[in-house]
């Protein structure tokens, strides 16, 4: 059983479908389903760089009815990403995220994502400092 909490206009998605929050909810969840609250939702507009894009096609594969057809997605949004990467803990992050991503959990792909797009936004600023 997940309680999950909801402020007024606060987005959440179950199982694909998209619900918005007429003030302030509490919904229980009592069987398995795929959650995304809306600070993990990313739209595609946002997905504006390469880890963003291998976020957006692991958040995919997670909500989505058919996670198969949004593998070649994260393959090739890996693809974009590796060569990026300079950095030892982002490429293990990234090993992390294939081996989840292989076994189908894709929420736990999500996480390592979100820190990919943390270690991208950091090497970017670094360029830009410099």
């Amino acid at each position: 059983m997940l309680r999950i909490s909801l402020r007024d206009g606060e987005a959440l998605i179950i199982n694909g479908a998209l619900l918005r929050a007429s003030g302030r909810t509490d919904l229980i969840v009592e069987n398995q389903a795929a959650l995304l609250r809306g600070r993990e939702i990313m739209t595609p507009e946002e997905a504006d760089t390469p880890a963003k894009q291998l976020y957006f096609a692991c958040m995919m594969a997670y909500i989505g009815e058919d996670s198969e057809k949004h593998r070649d997605s994260i393959i090739d949004a890996l693809r974009l990403l590796m060569p990026t990467l300079d950095d030892i803990a982002a490429k293990a992050a990234c090993v992390a995220f294939a081996n989840h991503v292989a076994v189908g959990d894709y929420y736990k792909g999500l996480a390592q994502c979100r820190a990919l797009i943390a270690h991208e936004q950091a090497a970017n600023s670094n360029t830009v400092a410099a």
